[in-house]
């Protein structure tokens, strides 16, 4: 599949030579009888190295559909973290089941926990989804927020109305806030993890003393060419709108966009490519080091939410208990395992399991672990290979919904893995 590398990067693509005009954004006939349309991602007057837009050169404008109303066909996807207390208890879930009845990618979104919101345009949605089919006369675009897809199991093809990405498991894609897109499921049931970014639009960090190269590469970051459908029919468009979802009847697919160009488009990114920075003395380094994308705050340095990975990597420094240590941050963290098994748990994070720790909720290895790392020798380096674990990160507390606390796949006894733990002081006497 073709696609346009470099993140950010202001593309021009288009299925048909000349619907793209020349010279500029809407003349007063477009090319072929298309129409102009403007797609804005932040606001007119952003600065120019932050404004995100791009120009579509359509069949149809996005106006023409039905009149809205109600759509129930996905109740476990909302918003509604409650208002209540929030237990400071560290929480783990096993996979999501794999759904028996059809169910595609909308139907099989299960919200676990969030906070802010799209009224505020801060904070954050995290989902899981279960699917089994593809996405059938059905589009869907979320007006509240850019989502983050992070694929488990089972590639992901997303259609949309700039083009076509396919989405492999140890891949990410973004798709931006209003573009809308249907998934098909190339390998049959699916199962992965969702961030709906309420904030500032997700970008890559800056390296600082870093440097110029690490971390992810912009180039790696791959953009759809323009590809377009011209199907007519009964259809439905499902939008999620300021925490709920509606659905209009369309009479054409809205993936119609024969030519566009601009910066604000859906991309992908593969996720083993990323240039892994690490302690070659001794300490083990802040999670800091493994940030892919970023969603800034109105505070400097800190994120409304952050995108890190564990990779595969060396582990080398010297007189160190090298798994990540035992800590308490204040910071939020919503982990989840693609592939694999994670360094700093012995068993019970399984590919496709989530786990949450919240704000000042003390956690780290279990203690199978800590007795390894402690006793381990450390004249060789500890080479970690064939894994990919992820984190949300967030600067406000992340509520869990009522359904992941009442989910038959939580772990009640997830903290018993560190109840083996023993004491160890031995001062002298």
């Amino acid at each position: 599949m073709e696609y346009l590398a470099g993140f950010g990067n202001t593309f021009v693509t288009e299925a048909v030579p000349g619907a793209v005009p020349v010279g500029r954004n809407s003349p007063q006939k477009v090319a072929h009888g298309l129409y102009a349309e403007q797609l804005s991602g932040t606001a007119f007057t952003a600065p120019r190295a932050e404004n995100r837009r791009s120009w579509l050169y359509r069949i149809r404008p996005a106006a023409m559909h039905g009149a809205f109303s109600a759509f129930a066909g996905a109740p476990a996807f909302h918003n509604d973290f409650g208002s209540g207390p929030v237990t400071p208890d560290q929480l783990r879930w096993n996979p999501m089941p794999l759904p028996e009845r059809p169910t595609d990618f909308v139907e099989g979104l299960f919200t676990m926990a969030g906070n802010g919101g799209p009224s505020a345009h801060a904070g954050v949605s995290i989902h899981v989804y279960a699917a089994n089919r593809d996405m059938q006369g059905r589009f869907f675009y979320d007006a509240d927020g850019e989502l983050l897809l992070v694929p488990q199991q089972g590639r992901l093809r997303l259609h949309t109305e700039l083009g076509v990405l396919e989405v492999e498991p140890q891949e990410i894609a973004v798709v931006p806030r209003g573009v809308r897109f249907r998934v098909a499921l190339p390998d049959g049931p699916s199962r992965g993890y969702v961030c709906e970014n309420f904030g500032a639009l997700l970008r890559l960090p800056d390296l600082g003393p870093i440097g110029s190269n690490g971390l992810a590469a912009p180039r790696d970051f791959l953009y759809p060419v323009a590809a377009y459908e011209e199907d007519e029919g009964q259809f439905e468009l499902v939008a999620k709108f300021q925490g709920h979802l509606w659905r209009a009847d369309i009479g054409h697919s809205p993936l119609d966009v024969v030519g566009w160009h601009g910066n604000y488009a859906p991309c992908k990114y593969d996720l083993r490519r990323f240039n892994t920075i690490g302690s070659i003395s001794f300490d083990h380094p802040d999670p800091s080091i493994f940030l892919v994308l970023t969603s800034p705050s109105d505070t400097p340095g800190v994120g409304n939410m952050d995108l890190a990975i564990f990779p595969p990597r060396i582990l080398a420094m010297q007189d160190t208990f090298r798994p990540p240590w035992f800590h308490r941050n204040v910071a939020s963290e919503f982990m989840g395992l693609v592939h694999g098994a994670y360094d700093a748990k012995a068993e019970g994070f399984a590919p496709g399991g989530a786990s949450l720790h919240n704000c000042m909720t003390g956690h780290g290895p279990d203690a199978a672990t800590f007795e390894k790392a402690s006793n381990a020798d450390l004249s060789k380096p500890d080479v970690i290979t064939d894994t990919m674990a992820f984190m949300f990160e967030t600067r406000s507390v992340i509520r869990p919904t009522a359904q992941a606390l009442d989910a038959a796949h939580r772990q009640r006894d997830y903290q018993a893995c560190w109840a083996g733990l023993r004491k160890h002081f031995a001062p002298p006497r």
